[in-house]
């Protein structure tokens, strides 16, 4: 009886590439016999289903002719177990068949057997900090031009007595003797092929090959202990609200001399009436009176640099925007400046003097 691959992946016939690898790893961890409720003849399946929908010629010739398309098995040209799992752990052609698993299936099979990416040289794994956030808030100002913060942090750091070895000193650091030195172990584990070796971290030594005779006494071997520090950061030119810098090293040290992680410093403006942000460039307001705009004049507006004079044309409109050419935000990563918009707001005075009545009935009748 012909199988549904489809269903067998909880697919329709119509599915994408990538929803048949999503849909066979998500089985795939579902289904695998080390793992609770997993069951070994479901797992065979799904494996069989991928084999063939991934393959776009075996996939055509199955919608064609159903599972019986192919009596070799899900594997095709006589791929067995053994040579499927020679190649999910990296060991290359098994038995004359080339199976190439990709980014996904690498994944997959590092989450069920333990060989996965993500390892140092010679399979271990580096420990590595974490990565910490701090927030700054500034001025508007400083935004545009840019400022140098010192940043105060509590964090792990490495240990100043023994240096992040983790060893006390005067004692040495001698050649790991669970690992002989390699940094790694080998493991047994059961599978359905039977009993696997796979290669693990030493435990003893976290993964540097060495080991000290005697633990430091200040921060107990680990390397690390919670210290306060300070940080002076360049804040550059430009940078917006929500806006962060990676200072790359700067985060929490990581275990027995690990990869440190990273520090984001996260940017948060102050609130100003006086200029308003528009990417690079600024806004701001003034005011002038009816004859001003009519007969024009000379105005002293803020810039970001101090007040400046600009002149009012005559007959300028209320709403309208003069121009003040580089007088903006520096660019983020450039020496460029954005522009200056002056918004013209003419003001209406709410009580008239008699003699200015009669001055406005006189241009009334004359417009």
């Amino acid at each position: 009886m012909s199988k549904d691959y489809y269903k067998l992946l909880g697919l329709e016939k119509n599915a994408s590439a990538d929803e048949i690898k999503k849909a066979f790893k998500t089985s795939a961890l579902k289904h695998h016999p080390d793992r609770p409720g997993g069951d070994e003849k479901k797992f065979k399946e799904i494996n069989e289903a991928y084999q063939v929908l991934s393959d776009a010629d075996k996939r055509a010739k199955y919608d064609q002719f159903g599972s019986d398309f192919d009596q070799q098995g899900g594997f095709g040209g006589g791929m067995n177990w053994e040579d499927f799992m020679r190649q999910a752990r990296g060991g290359g052609q098994g038995g004359g068949f080339e199976f190439n698993f990709g980014g996904d299936m690498g994944d997959i099979f590092g989450d069920l057997f333990g060989f996965g990416g993500g390892r140092g040289r010679g399979g271990s794994r580096q420990a590595r900090g974490r990565d910490i956030q701090v927030d700054v808030e500034l001025d508007f100002k400083e935004a545009a031009f840019g400022v140098e913060r010192e940043i105060n942090l509590r964090k792990q750091d490495s240990c100043d007595v023994c240096g992040g070895s983790g060893a006390e000193p005067g004692s040495k650091l001698e050649k790991c003797a669970t690992c002989n030195g390699q940094g790694q172990v080998m493991q047994n584990q059961r599978t359905i092929l039977g009993t696997m070796q796979t290669v693990a971290t030493c435990a003893t030594c976290h993964g540097r090959g060495q080991s000290a005779s005697k633990k430091c006494k200040h921060c107990g071997g680990d390397g690390i202990l919670a210290k306060s520090s300070s940080l002076k950061v360049k804040i550059p030119a430009g940078i917006d609200e929500g806006q962060s810098i990676r200072v790359t090293g700067k985060g929490e040290a990581a275990p027995h001399k690990g990869t440190p992680g990273d520090l984001y410093v996260v940017v948060h403006l102050k609130q100003t009436k006086e200029f308003h942000r528009d990417g690079f460039d600024v806004y701001t307001d003034t005011e002038i009176s009816f004859p001003q705009a009519a007969l024009g004049d000379t105005v002293e507006v803020p810039t970001l640099e101090g007040p400046v004079k600009i002149i009012v044309p005559e007959g300028t409109e209320h709403g309208q925007l003069i121009r003040l050419k580089g007088k903006g935000i520096t660019q983020l990563g450039h020496s460029s400046r954005g522009d200056q918009y002056v918004r013209i707001k003419i003001r209406v005075p709410r009580k008239l003097s008699k003699n200015a009545k009669k001055l406005l009935e006189e241009l009334r009748a004359e417009i």
